[in-house]
């Protein structure tokens, strides 16, 4: 079976000399990412470190960040990324949950990094200023491979979601299942060629971590930015010669709104997901810069493509620009009810998945993994799907967020879809709110445009044209902007909670 961590060493034998990580103006080989590794596992080592115990990660986006998470592998470490953008009691919850050995913080991020292992008796182990420059702790280590017996079922990683449900809760992946992830996005996802560069602006820590090994096994180069700056991203691409890069929605509408730039220089893809892409953001980034588009549709539990709308889906008139794609190759896909059976042909079933690159369970969380977890290998994903007639996968909703209103079903994102098509709206959310005549009543947060003056009554004419009367929203708040999770979903939750406090 294959080993994530000897895909590690097969990239840095195949490809040595060349470039394989860019930061700045700092440049890393193959061979120094794959050194750098090793003084790292080794250093975990010397600091008490066994096989299997977790490392906690405060790291920012730098030079560093790679050989890092490559010399936990090596050292059969579990990592545990702890979002930057998170608070520091959403940071101590995680480490309550996963009580790591180690934690290990960037420069910036060392008071808090030393606040949190001091919580819980952790070592901290902090990288300098410099981002690029060893600290004398990683220098002094050894750089010969530890080559540990490693056996497949080792969990490499203990990631946390994203937190719209309000549980925390970490998804383990092993060396095998995370080899598959690889596998996954160079079957179904990313052809890179050697010499090609993705570019990173998001954190390494969920989605654009995970293109990191693939195009380390192709010989191609990650391009590594401390931050997403939509000012300077198209100067970044040019600069670096990317020819891949990977958004999430909200970065690209960000991106439209501050550029009219239309020179992506060697760009030939951008790949996006993570959450819903409203029709008008894409329609305007095809106008301007082409069909270079691909989405994915996964989860932490499932990454990364359990569909893929590719670029050729993204042209034509009859273009499904609202499915999230066909199922992909190494994937086991139905559609099921309540009970776990499959739903009808046409129908509307929450999305059930099988295949190599499905998580090993969540940590010390068994009663989950049984609500989860279906015969054969298939778990539950809570995201509501339907296929149409040509076999794309359109997502409907997650079975949380689904409004029962006079015992009408409603799910919020086709009304968000549908609200989002007008001009005059910027950003919306639709959630369930209490109603004493119909239990739930359809209700819609809005952020308009900058510049429009909406009223409900124009935007009750507008929905009622598209949609049935039940579900048009009878309640509609203005907002200057939206709740948000660290990785850019809007949080329904917030929202739906504020309601039902208030009516309390």
């Amino acid at each position: 079976m294959v080993l994530t961590v000897d895909l590690v060493r097969r990239g840095a034998l195949r490809w040595g000399e060349a470039t394989a990580v860019q930061c700045g103006d700092h440049r890393l080989s193959f061979r120094q990412v794959d050194r750098l590794a090793n003084r790292f596992a080794n250093a975990l080592a010397g600091h008490g470190l066994a096989p299997q115990d977790r490392v906690a990660l405060l790291v920012d986006n730098g030079p560093l960040s790679i050989p890092i998470d490559f010399g936990c592998l090596k050292a059969r470490a579990v990592r545990v990324p702890l979002n930057t953008r998170l608070s520091d009691s959403e940071h101590r919850a995680m480490i309550e949950q996963t009580r790591p050995k180690l934690l290990v913080a960037s420069a910036g991020l060392s008071e808090r990094g030393r606040s949190l292992a001091s919580y819980l008796g952790m070592q901290v182990l902090c990288l300098n200023d410099d981002s690029a420059e060893e600290p004398g702790w990683l220098a002094a280590a050894s750089d010969a491979d530890p080559f540990l017996p490693t056996p497949p079922e080792d969990i490499v990683l203990a990631l946390f979601t994203s937190g719209t449900t309000g549980t925390l809760k970490a998804a383990q992946h092993s060396q095998a299942s995370y080899a598959a992830i690889c596998a996954n996005i160079l079957a179904n996802l990313s052809s890179p060629r050697r010499g090609d560069g993705m570019i990173h602006a998001a954190s390494l820590i969920h989605a654009s971590g995970t293109f990191v090994l693939p195009f380390w096994l192709r010989g191609g180069r990650s391009i590594v930015l401390e931050g997403f700056d939509p000012a300077t991203y198209l100067d970044e691409i040019r600069a670096h010669e990317a020819t891949h890069a990977n958004l999430v929605p909200t970065m690209l509408q960000m991106l439209l709104d501050s550029t009219h730039d239309s020179d992506v220089g060697a760009l030939r893809s951008i790949i996006y997901g993570a959450s819903p892409m409203p029709r008008p953001v894409i329609e305007e980034a095809l106008e301007r810069w082409g069909p270079i588009f691909t989405q994915y549709y996964g989860q932490t539990e499932a990454p990364l493509a359990l569909a893929v709308l590719a670029a050729d889906d993204h042209v034509g008139a009859d273009a499904p620009l609202a499915a999230c794609g066909q199922v992909s190759i190494d994937v086991a896909l139905d559609l099921v009810d309540e009970s776990g059976e499959p739903v009808a042909p046409g129908e509307i079933g929450e999305i059930a998945v099988a295949g190599p690159m499905v998580h090993v369970g969540y940590l010390d969380a068994p009663e989950l993994d049984r609500e989860t977890q279906l015969e054969d290998g298939f778990i539950r994903t809570r995201d509501m799907a339907r296929f149409d007639e040509r076999g794309f996968l359109h997502l409907v909703d997650r079975t949380s967020d689904m409004i029962v209103t006079g015992g009408y079903n409603v799910y919020p994102r086709e009304v968000e879809d549908v609200l989002l098509t007008h001009p005059g709206i910027a950003e919306c959310a639709v959630v369930g709110a209490p109603d004493p005549k119909w239990v739930e009543t359809v209700c819609a947060v809005i952020v308009p445009a900058s510049g429009t003056d909406l009223t409900q009554q124009e935007i009750d004419g507008f929905v009622r044209q598209r949609l049935a009367a039940h579900k048009v929203p009878r309640r509609i708040e203005w907002a200057q902007s939206l709740p948000k999770s660290a990785v850019g979903k809007i949080l329904r939750r917030e929202l739906r909670d504020r309601f039902r406090s208030e009516a309390r």
